[in-house]
């Protein structure tokens, strides 16, 4: 893999890690909510585990589990 290509995974990395952090904080405020819209609940959570995926792929990406 080249430099061009790792950073650029790793910068795409960082921007999903901060998405999925704002998406935590959205959750935690709408689910904090006394009337809390369930089904936008429900696709912010969708939404946050399909970016955690994605990040798992991009990690294993940029850091392989080398057997030695």
């Amino acid at each position: 893999m080249s430099d061009e290509d790792e950073n650029a995974l790793r910068r795409e990395l960082a921007q999903l890690r901060q998405e999925h952090r704002d998406l935590d904080v959205a959750v935690e405020a709408l689910g904090a909510t006394a009337n809390s819209d369930a089904l936008q609940l429900q696709r912010l959570k969708k939404r946050k585990l399909m970016i955690k995926d994605r990040i798992a792929q991009l990690e294993d990406k940029l850091f392989p589990d080398i057997i030695a």
